[in-house]
């Protein structure tokens, strides 16, 4: 349920923007001007409101800090060609996979007018933050977490939903190295993994600390029962270009339904392109670099939109793939999403949302 959807302002005196060098953007590190909120009380969403971007209260008790009961998306905005546009990429199916992450957490769901609207509103108002810079954009963090003051496992009645606004620059400025983790596990059958649970990235801290401490830069998760089966790359999907075919693993409830691997899909197909959605064995995975059959590896997410991989390491070995120079399928998508999301491609899977 949604009270009527008006939304109080209170602005702030002055804005911080002119102090930003947009040109030298780290990411997550910078925020703007202001956020909003909106309360989930006695079954209703209330008190919408954008407030100055600050600190704000929360009850110790908050089972968000106790049990992880919180949930969040990724999504981005960028300057349009002219510069007098923010267009957002596909916030619609962030809203749909928000409430799915919400039905898992026994968190409620929230009415497409309060996401939409919110969105509008907060990007209207600090959209001189949206960077006009080659490779940079507005990274938009809408998240929800339990507001209860009560320490006891139960379901939450009290709820906060929120949305903060960060300038970004580039997430992966080079090729990454990825290390196939067989030890470690990321998410398993039954679990939250195809949700935006904030545990699943908390509890994936540790792992991948342990590869970067070995020169990688992240890992291939693989599937918790036996680790024979690739899943993701580090915080995204991951996609190989194997005999010219895109190959991705198949979504089940331990792998995120990315929006991006979608988008990825959606181009190779209109491309011609064959593509598979299926499981990929770290056997087999292994067999086609040994055999320099993998000609493309990358992962696909809203941070990092396609991260090109250079080499993957299995049990002490490390297997070097072809320079991006030389690929073919991966630069080209990463192009056209660039250029779709700037206005400079013509639109034709109706992603784009402009404020």
């Amino acid at each position: 349920m949604i009270d009527t959807m008006k939304i109080a302002i209170q602005q702030v005196n002055k804005t911080r923007v002119s102090e930003i060098d947009f040109a030298n953007l780290a990411f997550g590190k910078v925020y703007t001007d202001h956020m909003f909120m909106a309360d989930y009380r006695e079954g209703t969403w209330k008190n919408f409101r954008i407030v100055p971007y600050g600190y704000m209260p929360v009850s110790p008790a908050t089972p968000a800090i106790h049990y992880g009961q919180s949930i969040f998306e990724g999504m981005k905005a960028y300057a349009s060609a002219d510069g007098n546009e923010a267009l957002v990429f596909r916030p619609m199916d962030n809203w749909k996979r928000m409430n799915i992450s919400a039905e898992r957490m026994c968190m409620p769901q929230i009415p497409e007018e309060l996401f939409m609207e919110s969105l509008n509103t907060l990007i209207d108002l600090d959209r001189a933050w949206v960077p006009n810079v080659e490779g940079s954009s507005l990274y938009i963090r809408p998240f929800m977490f339990s507001a209860d003051e009560y320490i006891g496992i139960r379901p939450s009645l009290d709820f906060t939903f929120m949305i903060i606004l960060s300038p970004v620059g580039p997430y992966y400025a080079t090729p990454v190295k990825v290390k196939i983790e067989t030890h470690y596990t990321r998410a398993v059958q039954g679990g939250t993994g195809y949700a935006k649970a904030g545990g699943n990235y908390g509890g994936a801290i540790y792992p991948a600390k342990l590869a970067q401490d070995k020169g990688y830069h992240q890992l291939l998760w693989t599937d918790g029962k036996n680790h024979e089966y690739i899943e993701e790359s580090g915080t995204m999907n991951v996609m190989f270009v194997i005999d010219d075919v895109l190959v991705t693993p198949a979504l089940s409830d331990s792998i995120l339904a990315g929006i991006t691997r979608q988008s990825v899909l959606d181009l190779a197909r209109h491309w011609g392109m064959k593509t598979e959605e299926r499981k990929v064995s770290v056997k087999e995975l292994v067999s086609a670099l040994e055999q320099g059959r993998v000609q493309e590896a990358f992962g696909a997410g809203t941070a990092a939109t396609i991260a090109h991989i250079e080499l993957i390491g299995h049990d002490g070995k490390d297997y070097k793939l072809p320079p991006v120079s030389e690929r073919k399928f991966s630069p080209r998508a990463f192009q056209e999403l660039e250029n779709v999301k700037h206005g400079k491609s013509p639109d034709l899977f109706g992603w784009i949302h402009r404020i």
